[in-house]
C-alpha cells in the first residue's frame, strides 16, 4: 500500500474571490438519495455549503427542500448528468460565478451495469456473505443480466463520467483554501484480488507506470472482450462484471490523479454493504453508516492521506 502523506499547512484566513477562506464549498454527484444525501447532510451539519446533484431536477429539489426542513439551509442544487458535457459546464459555471471556488468533491453517482429481475432476487433469500465473496455469482446469473447498454451506461457514469466531472472541477478545486479533496465512492468489487487475470492485476496496479491512456485502453479491451463474449476466458471478473472493473478503474483514477496532483487530498472508498438501490437493497448497513468513510475523507486534516483505498474508514490494498 503506497499512500501519500502530506505535510501540515496553516489555512489562510484571507478572502478568496470575495469570499471567506475558512468557508467550506462542496460538491456532491448523484446525492438526491442513498448515500449521496446522507453525505450531502452529513457535510452540511460541519457548516459546510453543499451543492447537492441530481439527474433529476424533481428528485434534486425535493432533496434540498427536506433537508432545509431539519433546518439546513446550507444546501443547495444544481442539475448534473455526469455523462452530460454540457451539463458538467453548467455545474463549473455555476460554482465559479456563485462561490469562485471549491474545496471538496464527493463522486458519488453510480450505475451498476447490470438489469435486474428485482422481485425474483429478493425471493431467492442470498445471504450477505454470498454476495460479499462473489460465490452468489452462479445463483443470480438468471436474473441478473449484463448487456452491451447496461455496461457502457455504467463505464460512462462510474469511470468516464468521474473523470469528466473531474476534469472540469479540478482549476477551482485547485483555488481550494484547503488543498482540495476529492472523494471517490469504490466498492469491495473494485480490490485487484478479484480479478481472475494476473496480468490486468498487474496493469491496474502498477503505480510507477500507470496513467490515464493505460486506464482508458484496459477499459476499451474489456468492452471489446464483453462485445466479442470472452470476459471469462480473458480473466475479467465474471460478478457483476461492468460495476467491478468501472470501480476497478476509478481506483486508478484516483493513484494517478493522486500523483499528478500532490498537493491535494485524493481518495476512494469503499462504503460498505449498504442497503440502497444500486444494490436492489440486499444490503446490510444503514445509509448512515455507509456514509462514514466518503465525510470523513471529505473533511480529512491537514497532512492527511492521499491516493490511498479505503474500506470504509480504515485504509486497505487497492
Amino acid at each position: 500500500m503506497v499512500c501519500i502523506q502530506h505535510g501540515s499547512a496553516a489555512t489562510s484566513t484571507m478572502l478568496v474571490h470575495g469570499k471567506d477562506a475558512n468557508e467550506r464549498y462542496a460538491v456532491v454527484t448523484g446525492a438526491n438519495k442513498g448515500i449521496g444525501l446522507e453525505t450531502v447532510r452529513r457535510l452540511a451539519l460541519a457548516g459546510v455549503t453543499v451543492i447537492l446533484t441530481a439527474r433529476d431536477e424533481k428528485r434534486g429539489y425535493d432533496a434540498v427542500a427536506s433537508l432545509r426542513q431539519l433546518p439546513l439551509p446550507n444546501v443547495v442544487f444544481h442539475q448534473l448528468d455526469v455523462r452530460d458535457d454540457k451539463s458538467v459546464y453548467s455545474l463549473v459555471d455555476f460554482i465559479s460565478q456563485k462561490f469562485g471556488r471549491l474545496d471538496i468533491m464527493v463522486n458519488n453517482a453510480g450505475a451498476s451495469g447490470v438489469t435486474v429481475d428485482e422481485d425474483s432476487l429478493r425471493a431467492m433469500k442470498i445471504d450477505p456473505t454470498s454476495w460479499l465473496s462473489g460465490q452468489a455469482m452462479n445463483a443470480v446469473q438468471g436474473v441478473i443480466k449484463t448487456s452491451y447498454h447496461t455496461t457502457k451506461e455504467c463505464l460512462d457514469t462510474n469511470y468516464y463520467g468521474v473523470k469528466r466531472v473531474t476534469q472540469g472541477l479540478l482549476p477551482l478545486l485547485e483555488l481550494s483554501t484547503y488543498g482540495g479533496m476529492i472523494v471517490s465512492v469504490s466498492s469491495l468489487r473494485s480490490e485487484l484480488r478479484r480479478i481472475p487475470s494476473e496480468q490486468i492485476r498487474k496493469e491496474l496496479g502498477d503505480i510507477e507506470t500507470l496513467t490515464e491512456q493505460k486506464i482508458d485502453k484496459i477499459v476499451d479491451r474489456f468492452v471489446h472482450d464483453l462485445k466479442h463474449d470472452m470476459l471469462e476466458a480473458n480473466g475479467w471478473s465474471m460478478m457483476l462484471p461492468a460495476y467491478s472493473i468501472s470501480k476497478a478503474t476509478l481506483n486508478a483514477y484516483t493513484r494517478v490523479l493522486a500523483k499528478k496532483y500532490p498537493n491535494m487530498y485524493i481518495n476512494c472508498v469503499h462504503p460498505g454493504y449498504v442497503d440502497t438501490d444500486i444494490n436492489w437493497h440486499t444490503g446490510t448497513m444503514t445509509v448512515e453508516e455507509g456514509a462514514k468513510g466518503s465525510v470523513m475523507l471529505a473533511l480529512l486534516p491537514d497532512g492527511g492521506p492521499s491516493g490511498c483505498y479505503f474500506d470504509r474508514t480504515e485504509v486497505a490494498e487497492f
